[in-house]
């Protein structure tokens, strides 16, 4: 079981990064489609250089914050119980496990882009961020919480939503020039971020379904069929959210365009409706 703060801290650092990861390659796109390469991580341009590593940073210091919360915070610092690790805390262990592979990413990002002493090519940091997932993937998996009833389907929803991170990482490992594939992993990270947020509300909100409560650390439903209304209501929530990520990834490229429009787009616009003719 899990707890307001801790779905929105997590979500909110997917959310920065996601949304920002969209903006960025549209951007990249518009501006040189012909040239158009994959990245794992996007500079911030302007203040002379000083930001330009800002989102590495992001991602470092949240991890590694967030990691600390659920290392020595969540168990009052009690790791270790007669000699093992504490078993009322095994579930912010393993958080903490998934957060820890965050931070190496970043850690590892920074050290390839602003050192000489790990050089890495940008595909291989998009394995290392695709590991990074992986670990979260197996973590909501395989979790020592068994997530039942209702959170069980909405933690069911978010194992999804990794897993459609994972696949667009590596489809951009493989397809380094690939657009739609970059596109994709920004959408599906910001996806993550606000269904985070969704199961927030939802779970320990204002958004709890009728006829379900939170009990102790159990939500229980009154009734087989408050707890199936429940879960169809959580794929309405994912499809709005999906229609929401949909509509701002086009206003987001219409005002790229107009912004930092080149003219081989426009080209490309036209050869690809000749091709339909």
């Amino acid at each position: 079981m899990g707890s307001f703060k801790g779905h929105v801290l997590p979500g909110s650092l997917f959310l920065l990064v996601g949304v920002w990861h969209m903006w960025s390659c549209l951007v990249q796109y518009v501006s040189n489609p012909k040239s158009y390469k994959v990245r794992v991580w996007h500079p911030v341009s302007g203040f002379n250089g000083k930001l330009k590593h800002l989102e590495l940073y992001v991602i470092t210091g949240g991890a590694f914050i967030d990691m600390c919360i659920e290392l020595l915070y969540s168990p009052h610092l009690k790791i270790f119980v007669n000699g093992m690790l504490n078993p009322n805390h095994m579930n912010d262990f393993e958080h903490s496990g998934m957060l820890l592979m965050f931070f190496i990413f970043g850690v590892v990002a920074l050290l390839s882009v602003k050192t000489r002493y790990l050089p890495l090519p940008e595909g291989a940091l998009c394995l290392i961020a695709a590991a990074a997932f992986c670990s979260e993937y197996l973590l909501f998996y395989f979790h020592s919480t068994t997530h039942k009833g209702l959170e069980g389907y909405y933690h069911l929803l978010l194992v999804f939503l990794v897993g459609l991170c994972i696949a667009s990482i590596l489809a951009g490992t493989l397809l380094s020039d690939s657009f739609p594939a970059d596109l994709c992993s920004g959408a599906a990270i910001t996806l993550q971020g606000l269904w985070f947020y969704q199961t927030a509300f939802v779970l320990y909100g204002f958004m709890m379904p009728e006829g379900c409560h939170l009990k102790g650390n159990d939500i229980v439903c009154r009734s087989a069929e408050s707890e199936t209304r429940g879960e169809l209501l959580a794929n309405s929530q994912l499809f709005g959210l999906v229609l929401g990520v949909l509509a701002l990834a086009v206003a987001f490229y219409g005002l790229a365009a107009k912004s930092f429009g080149h003219s081989d787009l426009q080209s490309l616009l036209v050869s690809g409706e000749q091709e339909f003719d």
